[in-house]
């Protein structure tokens, strides 16, 4: 993938952008794609763990470098108990706004500072780095259709792919390609956590989280909009 140092939650924010319209897609949902990619990369890694259904940071100093991730580390450590689930929405926006920001400091955003109603202070994001989103799409793309074998595939590469699915992503996969695939995504997901057993059910939970998340939020925006 371009940009490997990115994190798969950074990864997953950049692929929601349309960059013909240089609009992002998915609000009313993506922070809940952007959270769920980083409970995944925080299992992945083995610094987050499933015990008996609870999301328990396997080390109290345990860290990644990356300071979206490590923010997200230190909340699980510092809240009680909580489920997977409950994880991929409780207090999302805090990840989304991290990732906007750290991917403003890195150059591949450009944040416009504005007040709203003239008074109060707010901030818009513009993509400034096209081609690598462009890039992105195309490399995810492959991983969608193959030829490669879905053994071959990484996964966080997996991971990109099966959340931006199960999220409905309109800049990624159309609703149509997604039944034409459902097969191979449903291999990446498998792939995703193919490092140990438990990681697959850690996986399997935060995917099924995120779509009902998904699914409420598009349902929620549909009823005020209509």
């Amino acid at each position: 993938m371009p940009d490997g140092s990115l994190s798969l939650p950074a990864r997953l924010y950049l692929l929601a952008w349309d960059t013909t319209k240089l609009k992002l897609t998915g609000g009313t949902h993506v922070h809940h794609l952007v959270r769920a990619g980083a409970l995944t990369e925080l299992a992945q890694r083995g610094l987050l763990k499933d015990v008996d259904g609870i999301t328990t940071p396997a080390d109290a100093d345990g860290a990644t470098g990356d300071l979206v991730l490590d923010g997200l580390l230190e909340l699980v450590a510092e809240s009680r108990p909580r489920k997977w689930k409950t994880w991929v929405t409780l207090r999302a926006r805090v990840t989304l706004d991290a990732v906007r920001a750290q991917l403003a400091a890195d150059g591949y955003l450009r944040a416009e500072k504005k007040r709203v109603f003239g008074v109060f202070p707010s901030v818009d994001y513009v993509l400034a780095r096209v081609p690598v989103v462009e890039a992105l799409r195309e490399e995810a793309r492959q991983v969608l259709e193959g030829p490669l074998p879905v053994s071959a595939v990484g996964d966080r590469d997996a991971a990109l792919v099966a959340l931006a699915a199960a999220a409905e992503l309109r800049t990624f996969v159309s609703g149509k390609e997604r039944k034409q695939y459902k097969d191979r995504i449903e291999e990446l997901t498998e792939r995703s956590g193919a490092a140990a057993p438990a990681l697959k059910k850690v996986i399997q939970e935060v995917r099924t989280a995120m779509i009902v998340a998904v699914t409420a939020a598009s349902s929620a925006g549909a009823s005020s909009g209509g």
